[in-house]
């Protein structure tokens, strides 16, 4: 499945919205979750094929020509108008997926696969607990979206700065707690810290913690240990790490994920 370009809008400094449209979306069908995502596929320069391709084909080939494969959470999905929007973090030329989004323009098109997903706020949770950085926000702000009015969600998010504040409404009584890597709050002990400090509604939260490796080890570490979460019931996933490119990360997940679980 692909789609086409129909927009780009600037949302902050390091974050960029795509609208997809197009025939190539045509039997596309969400995923029920509000964390759904999708495998975009990215070709790398110099690659003989060009979207749509088959993926098979294209896998065949050289190591140095197969598509790059990045996860992203589908922002919203406009069923009547069929247009998909993706928010990407972008960081200038850095990476595959950052790089196209940057430059994207109308009638680009973007291959991918799925969606997927894996979370859905539990409406009948006493409260809600979401932790995250710019990676994790099309996750929380689509979950946002869904709460009853009268929940109770808080939200902690590491972004770089106050110029990169991302709107984030919600029929729930919301709470956000703003974190700036430029200021120097944003590390995992600054990250836990907001979290404890934050105003704990009666009853066990919902969790949903994902962005940062080491800001979300250090937070599951703190909610498990010291607050009693049930670490399987809540949504708890590292989906990068600092220092890391992708496929760098990709190498050492695993292991990291390993040593993150034996923490506890």
């Amino acid at each position: 499945m692909y789609g086409t370009v129909i927009e780009t809008q600037r949302l902050s400094p390091t974050m960029v919205r795509v609208i997809l449209g197009g025939e190539g979306l045509e039997g596309y069908t969400p995923a029920p979750h509000t964390d759904q995502y999708v495998n975009a596929l990215f070709i790398p320069d110099g690659a003989p094929y060009a979207v749509p391709f088959d993926l098979d084909a294209a896998r065949a080939e050289a190591a140095e020509h197969r598509p790059r494969g990045r996860r992203y959470t589908i922002r919203w999905w406009d069923p009547d108008a069929r247009r998909l929007a993706i928010d990407f973090v972008v960081h200038g030329d850095v990476g595959y997926a950052g790089r196209w989004a940057a430059n994207a323009q109308p009638g680009d098109l973007l291959q991918f696969i799925g969606p997927s997903g894996g979370y859905l706020p539990d409406p009948d949770a006493a409260w809600y607990l979401m932790v995250g950085d710019e990676s994790a926000v099309p996750a929380i702000a689509a979950s946002l979206e869904v709460l009853r009015p009268a929940a109770v969600a808080n939200v902690v998010i590491t972004v770089d700065d106050a110029d990169s504040h991302l709107e984030l409404t919600s029929p729930a009584d919301l709470h956000v707690t703003w974190l700036h890597r430029h200021d120097g709050d944003a590390t995992p002990d600054g990250v836990v810290a907001a979290v404890r400090a934050l105003a704990a509604p009666d009853g066990v939260p919902e969790v949903f913690v994902h962005g940062e490796a080491a800001e979300i080890r250090a937070v599951r570490k703190y909610l498990v240990a010291e607050r009693g979460i049930d670490r399987d019931a809540a949504s708890i996933s590292p989906y990068w790490r600092r220092g890391h490119t992708d496929e760098a990360w990709r190498e050492v997940k695993r292991e990291w994920v390993a040593a993150m679980n034996a923490d506890l």
